[in-house]
């Protein structure tokens, strides 16, 4: 991996280069720079010929690479995945209707209380499931609306495959793909509503979300008018008609275009390395990195057991031994943040502890933007700060 060999007590020789390993917002792409951005959409209106122009170019990109069928619409909504979802979920989920809401992190529980407690569906199944496991999808009736999390942003559990998920099955689907998207490949045919933010995969800027619909989701959308008040932010109506407008470069509120420029530069670098299939393969190599270390490093685990749920995005593991085991609940939750702390003070890697409503971890993000051998810099590091937090 470097020259460092395990246990000794000096610091390892090779800092990484780019120590960017948060999991949103993540690692700009290589070679970014503010320069590589183009400037003339700035200080114009983005109802503009030119502002929504680029905007249509952000949306026309990500078909693109991202392989979305023709019939789909694609929008940029305010408020990041967040607000994506949370305008599908509003919009689309009726209490007339079955719906299921299934999760195993920290988000995809905040979905379910949108479902219990602001939606208040009476005819609502819940599954979850701890940290690093999923439940079983299976025993979710193909009639039900479904809202689920394609990959645990906070556990590293993703789920397997889409089997559970029939074609042509009556209740529509709606999926928060945000730290999936780009790094795995989406099952177009079976998902109604997809969500996902800019600052995550492609490591853009943050705040603007991604709503996907498929030809389904708009005819709920269009005929089901729900009974609760919704925000303007949330509303992609104009009378009984889905506002096609929102999915062609008029935004519901105004936009950022730095940040648009942002992501279509991210883009931009994904189409010229190779498109969605070069992306997939950097992420799917540089977990192999980090799970490869879990398993020869005898104090951690991957939070998620089942290699077949393991991400290939933001890698969490726990701690596990003797010493750890016999340290108070504490005294746990203080390893990896004194580990992050160290590495931090020495410029060596920043924002990988674990999410705070996790079981005490870290979480190093794998995605496409990061380099392999800025993960192979950081893991010896780990090492020594493990030790140096051991030894007091």
């Amino acid at each position: 991996m470097t020259d460092y060999v395990r246990g000794l007590a000096h610091e390892p020789s090779l800092k990484p280069e780019r120590p960017f390993f948060s999991s949103g917002p993540t690692a700009k792409f290589p070679g970014w720079s503010l320069d590589k951005l183009k400037t003339e959409s700035l200080g114009r209106s983005h109802r503009s010929s030119l502002g929504k122009a680029r905007l249509k170019y952000a949306l026309d990109l990500s078909r693109e690479l991202l392989g979305i069928p023709d019939d789909y619409l694609i929008g940029i909504m305010p408020a990041s995945d967040t607000g994506a979802i949370e305008a599908a979920m509003w919009s689309m989920l009726d209490p007339a209707r079955p719906v299921t809401v299934a999760a195993w992190e920290s988000f995809g529980n905040v979905w379910i209380q949108d479902a219990v407690k602001q939606l208040k569906l009476p005819n609502l199944q819940v599954l979850t499931a701890d940290y690093g496991q999923i439940p079983d999808l299976t025993t979710i009736p193909q009639r039900n609306d479904v809202v689920f999390t394609w990959n645990g942003t906070t556990s590293g559990a993703k789920i397997p495959n889409t089997d559970w998920l029939e074609a042509g099955r009556e209740g529509v689907t709606i999926n928060d793909a945000t730290s999936a998207i780009f790094a795995m490949e989406m099952d177009w045919a079976k998902l109604d509503a997809t969500t996902y933010s800019w600052q995550k995969v492609m490591g853009s800027e943050a705040q603007h979300g991604m709503l996907i619909l498929s030809p389904k989701a708009v005819e709920r959308i269009e005929s089901y008018d729900p009974a609760w008040p919704l925000p303007k932010l949330f509303r992609m109506k104009k009378g009984a008609k889905l506002n096609r407008g929102i999915f062609e470069g008029e935004t519901i509120n105004t936009p950022s275009m730095l940040a648009t420029e942002d992501y279509i530069a991210a883009l931009e670098w994904g189409k010229a390395i190779g498109g969605r299939k070069a992306l997939i393969e950097r992420a799917n190599a540089n977990a192999k990195i980090v799970k490869d270390w879990i398993e020869a490093t005898p104090w951690l685990r991957n939070m998620a057991s089942d290699p077949a749920l393991q991400t290939n995005t933001g890698v969490c593991m726990v701690f596990q031994g003797d010493w750890y085991e016999s340290l108070s609940d504490e005294d746990k939750a203080g390893v990896p943040k004194k580990i992050v702390k160290l590495l931090e003070e020495r410029n060596v890697g920043f924002d990988f502890n674990g999410y705070r409503d996790a079981p005490p971890s870290l979480r190093i993000w794998c995605g496409s933007t990061v380099e392999q051998e800025d993960l192979k810099r950081l893991l010896p590091w780990i090492e020594w700060a493990y030790e140096k937090v051991k030894n007091g």
